[in-house]
């Protein structure tokens, strides 16, 4: 069985140190609506983050 993640929406935000928490709970709540979060920090610059939606 093949799994596809689509990117729905990508967007560079200000890297604060409680963001995990925000996509923690929206990974737990929208799972079951077949959607999923991710958060990075950008590597040309560590004070930004990019928060990522994916459709799974």
């Amino acid at each position: 069985m093949e799994s596809k993640i689509e990117v729905l929406s990508t967007v560079k935000i200000s890297y604060q140190p409680d963001l995990y928490k925000i996509v923690d709970a929206l990974n737990r709540t929208l799972k079951q609506q077949n959607l999923m979060f991710g958060l990075a920090l950008n590597p040309e610059d560590q004070k930004e983050a990019i928060f990522t939606i994916y459709k799974t």
